[in-house]
């Protein structure tokens, strides 16, 4: 009774409901911040604690290796050790490797290594362009259509069934498809895609696989349910067979990857699919603010058509916090100054750098903002630090520690641990800066580890914490690394801070410019936004620039999700006013900035698409096309020598607009929306040589 009380204590009415639930079907509609991690793993462990089903019968899913690391790391301190936690991919690997002899025969397939040869194979074949961004394009198109059960042949219909945007003419990205398929085969290979594919098969087609592996798990938890794809639920639906031992958590309101297949009808419809299921709604936050809370409520309570399964209402449970800060700026380098003084301010108050995130919607954001932390002294890691263990000073602290482990020295697990570092550079006290520092905080983050391990397992030794360093290095499961994290609001999903600045919140952005008209893409890009409000737990910041570089044209408009939420009142709401450079909130100058001129018409330009070409979008082009062809061919060369994708260097609505205008000096290329300072002195000799023929 002791165990069963301290797996009930300590939850709220609604947690304790979902985690006492009959064996069964479950469907958990949990809000961001309610504590679905604590429910879905104090469930399993009641359900093992009960008897109603043996740990090691007990398959958890999800979709990143860092949450199912997360599963395994409470589950453990549950008591709860037998039981697998894994992702899709990886549990579907580890059932294929088991059961390949028998529904194969052969010798085991190997897993793909670097798809885009293939791909790049495929695409000459049929003589599509085997340019790098190209290629990831194709890659991406199979991958969804994979995770969609589309098969090659049905592809065209698909596509236009649901207004995809295929990266080339369709029927050469069918035989694309179908070439890329018959190559992997030939070589015996498959990709991530096909585990899944034969995983379900090797269920579906063999009833003594599928038997003995439904006497081996008995009870299944899906985690984040809202990002399933029809492959993945095909894959649950053969590990089910007839049984109903299934639970399921997840958000509508966090949909954000419809574009990879996901979609959130499963969720929504699984009391449909099994009536007698226990519907539990967690809607206590304990991770935000009221103040936060009651943003992020205005934010998705503003979406429409909202299915019933996703109007959670969120209901803040911590002491009030400070109010979320609105700023506009006049240019960039203004909101991302500004951006890193109050970094600075709330790293003088004390909040911890690693507890401070700016995110964005798209990575090519993240410049000026790295540029600006890097000018203010303030340490920062590009989206979380994924790369911790591929740095020297790990692999080689890890070399150490799997070396001392032979024969591990006497004491606690963190003391033994900072003993081994010692010897490859940890000092008492961090050095004061740069490099050395970077390296010290490295092997910091491996003792607070340790300390994490020895914190939840009894008696923890060396080998076992090696064991877990491997583990989390394969998983890309990275320790906390004192820096600011700047991140793509993507990547940000799953993770939190106590505070966070939300960047670029401008239209053309967030939306992105490719969801306009779209009604089903401009939801999903309000879903992102409050994605990212809810990962803040104490300080948010929403923040847009009315131009791209100093001094630019100030045409850009505040986000539309932005309207509602500030008063009109408030100084940051009087778009397309001057702001002062040190960019607080309620400095608002006087200066009203020139709206831009269609050069054709005259007339005044609004849509973001207007104002990159300079004209109205129904005046006549005076499209250079032999022009535009030699710009495109420039920007892939560039972009293969600087390895980023070819929009980083410029996007295809900035070529068409110096195509169309042809400037002749560099005055003229910086009127051209797109180019600014940095890229002028980067490419613009390259852009005017071509522009004059002269390359």
């Amino acid at each position: 009774m002791d165990t069963e009380r301290r797996l009930l204590d300590g939850l709220d009415p609604e947690q304790r409901a979902a985690v006492a639930a009959p064996r069964g079907p479950v469907c958990v509609l949990a809000g961001a911040g309610t504590g679905k991690t604590r429910t879905i793993t104090h469930r399993i462990a009641y359900l093992v604690h009960r008897g109603h089903v043996a740990a090691g019968q007990v398959l958890a899913v999800t979709f990143t290796a860092r949450a199912a690391g997360e599963l395994r790391t409470r589950l453990r301190a549950l008591g709860v050790t037998a039981a697998q936690a894994r992702t899709f991919h990886a549990a579907a690997l580890r059932q294929l490797r088991y059961f390949w002899p028998r529904v194969v025969g052969d010798e085991q397939w190997d897993l793909v290594e670097g798809k885009l040869r293939l791909v790049a194979q495929a695409a000459n074949r049929v003589g599509m362009s085997t340019e790098a961004e190209s290629l990831r394009d194709l890659a991406s198109e199979i991958e969804w259509a994979k995770a969609c059960l589309v098969a090659p042949d049905d592809y065209p219909a698909e596509a236009a069934r649901l207004h995809r945007q295929p990266p080339g003419p369709v029927e050469q990205v069918v035989q694309v498809y179908r070439a890329y398929e018959q190559l992997k085969t030939r070589a015996r290979l498959l990709d991530f895609d096909d585990l899944l594919l034969h995983t379900a098969a090797a269920l579906e087609e063999h009833g003594e696989v599928a038997a003995e592996f439904r006497d081996r798990y008995r009870c299944f938890v899906v985690d984040e349910y809202q990002d399933v794809t029809p492959l993945q639920q095909r894959v649950l639906d053969a590990w089910l067979g007839n049984r109903d031992d299934l639970t399921v958590v997840g958000d509508a309101n966090q949909t954000i990857y419809s574009f990879a297949g996901a979609s959130p009808r499963p969720l929504l419809e699984f009391s449909r699919r099994f009536p007698s299921a226990t519907v539990v709604r967690l809607e206590r936050d304990y991770r935000s603010t009221p103040q936060v809370v009651s943003l992020a409520n205005q934010v998705i309570s503003a979406a429409r058509d909202r299915p019933a399964g996703s109007r959670l209402k969120l209901v803040g449970q911590r002491a009030p916090g400070p109010e979320p800060r609105f700023a506009e700026f006049d240019d960039e380098p203004a909101e991302a100054a500004a951006v890193a003084a109050r970094v600075r301010s709330l790293v003088d108050e004390g909040v911890p750098a690693s507890e401070i995130a700016v995110l964005f919607r798209v990575n090519a954001q993240s410049e000026v903002f790295e540029q600006a932390l890097a000018e203010a002294e303030i340490p920062y890691q590009v989206r979380g630090g994924e790369r911790f263990f591929q740095r020297p000073e790990v692999r080689q602290a890890m070399l150490a520690l799997r070396s001392a482990a032979v024969s591990p020295p006497p004491g606690e697990l963190p003391e033994v641990v900072r003993t081994v570092l010692a010897r490859v550079g940890l000092t008492e006290e961090p050095p004061s800066g740069g490099a050395a520092r970077e390296r010290w905080e490295s092997l910091l983050a491996l003792v607070e580890l340790a300390e994490e391990l020895a914190a939840s397992v009894a008696d923890a030794t060396l080998g076992g914490y090696v064991a877990e360093l491997d583990m989390r290095a394969e998983a890309q499961h990275p320790p906390t690394v004192e820096g600011v994290t700047l991140a793509s609001l993507h990547a940000a999903k799953g993770l939190e801070w106590d505070a966070v600045f939300l960047v670029g919140l401008v239209e053309g952005t967030l939306p992105i410019q490719h969801a306009d008209g779209d009604n089903a893409a401009i939801e999903e890009e309000r879903r992102l936004l409050y994605v990212g409000v809810t990962r803040a737990r104490e300080h948010l910041w929403l923040s847009w620039a009315l131009a791209r570089t100093a001094g630019g044209r100030r045409y850009r408009r505040r986000s539309r999700f932005l309207h509602g939420l500030l008063p009109d009142s408030h100084p940051a709401a009087r778009t397309g006013q001057t702001r002062q450079r040190d960019g607080g909130p309620g400095s608002v100058g006087r200066r009203t900035p020139s709206k831009p001129r269609c050069r054709v018409c005259g007339e005044f330009l609004v849509d973001t698409p207007a104002v990159k070409l300079g004209r109205c979008v129904d005046c006549p082009s005076t499209l250079d096309e032999e022009l535009l062809t030699r710009l495109r061919a420039w920007r892939s060369e560039r972009a293969r020598e600087l390895k980023v994708p070819a929009f980083v260097v410029f996007t295809d609505a900035t070529l068409v607009a110096i195509a169309e205008q042809r400037p002749t000096d560099s005055a003229g290329l910086v009127a051209i929306s797109g180019i600014g300072a940095s890229k002028l002195d980067r490419f613009g000799a390259d852009l005017l040589a071509l522009v004059h023929g002269d390359r």
